[in-house]
């Protein structure tokens, strides 16, 4: 059942067209190197990966999830994290990189490379938690332990993630408030953030404000939160604009909408940041972006993917202005 409807004001806020509050600026966490790649057919090499951080970071994106220290037996897309990581965290001092890890190992080779911030995982459903990394959801957080105790010795941020926050795909529906119980316990393990992951991309308008209630209801404040939606019924944008208006002021979002998930059967890519940041221009909410060279960005990994962008904006603006389709790596807009 959909609760009552509630927007805190926690942050410096704006009216929206329908007279409701909404952040001023939004910080959007772009994924697109880690979680957008890590489910597509093609693998890039080290160098391109490099190339596509460093032309995200030239279109404004300041946060940017780099890559994963998964086993590449497991997820063949992320080999290479390390190099990509020590890469850019030299070449571009300016971005907020950050990497996922899965356990201890992952973490001293994360750290070995230069990590500044790293994102642990678990997840609201128990039957994908097994399946996505060997354990409970309690056994996870057991495990992230001693890597929150390093973490605080060698000075790097902790970003936490909740995945399935509304459907499990082994054992279906989540309860939300089980999605508030794992992303409270996350936060008292000491992560900066609790990142809402819709894995599955089934999530409506009604599903996201019963999440997001459950979460305040466990005592999260909505500058903890930050939302991360999958495109699969093409519910994303309608989601954000429930989150944004809790409140919530960061968003995860993968350039050219691409990616989607190994270990969920359906799934389909992120929101796309082009579509992201589109809606919130129109809305008068700052991102510091430059849709039009995030929209060239998105153009260019396609054609090193071989597939088009996934993205309603990019495909829109590409119709228009035919000449960032055909531009070569060194041309900007």
């Amino acid at each position: 059942l959909v609760t009552s409807f509630r927007a805190p004001q926690t942050r410096a806020s704006s009216t929206d067209a329908f007279g409701l509050s909404t952040p001023s600026r939004v910080r959007i966490v772009e994924v697109g190197p880690r979680d957008g790649l890590q489910n597509e057919p093609v693998a890039l090499s080290v160098g391109q990966k490099v190339e596509l951080v460093e032309r995200l970071a030239s279109t404004g994106l300041e946060n940017i999830e780099v890559g994963s220290f998964v086993s590449p037996t497991w997820v063949p897309q992320m080999a290479g994290s390390d190099q990509v990581l020590a890469q850019t965290v030299h070449q571009l001092p300016q971005v907020n990189t950050c990497v996922l890890v899965p356990n201890m190992k992952g973490y001293e080779s994360a750290r070995n490379a230069g990590a500044k911030e790293i994102l642990i995982f678990t997840a609201a459903g128990e039957g994908f938690c097994q399946k996505n990394i060997n354990c409970t959801i309690e056994e996870s957080l057991e495990r992230f332990q001693p890597i929150m105790e390093a973490a605080v010795l060698d000075g790097i941020k902790v970003r936490g993630c909740v995945s399935t926050i509304f459907q499990d795909p082994y054992t279906g529906p989540v309860d939300p408030a089980k999605v508030g119980e794992v992303a409270l316990r996350l936060k008292q393990m000491g992560v900066y953030e609790v990142m809402l992951g819709d894995t599955t991309g089934v999530g409506t308008p009604g599903t996201t404000v019963d999440v997001l209630e459950a979460c305040l209801a466990a005592g999260l404040q909505p500058e903890e939160l930050a939302v991360h939606f999958h495109d699969t019924y093409g519910m994303a944008l309608a989601n954000i604009m429930v989150a944004l208006r809790y409140g919530i002021a960061t968003i995860d979002s993968a350039v050219a909408g691409m990616g989607g998930c190994p270990y969920a059967k359906g799934a389909s890519g992120n929101v796309a940041t082009e579509d992201v940041v589109y809606m919130l221009n129109g809305m008068g909410i700052e991102t510091g972006i430059d849709l039009p060279k995030l929209v060239a960005t998105g153009a260019w990994l396609g054609k090193q993917l071989g597939k088009a962008p996934v993205s309603n904006v990019s495909r829109a603006y590409i119709a228009s202005h035919p000449e960032v389709d055909s531009q070569d790596s060194q041309v900007e807009l």
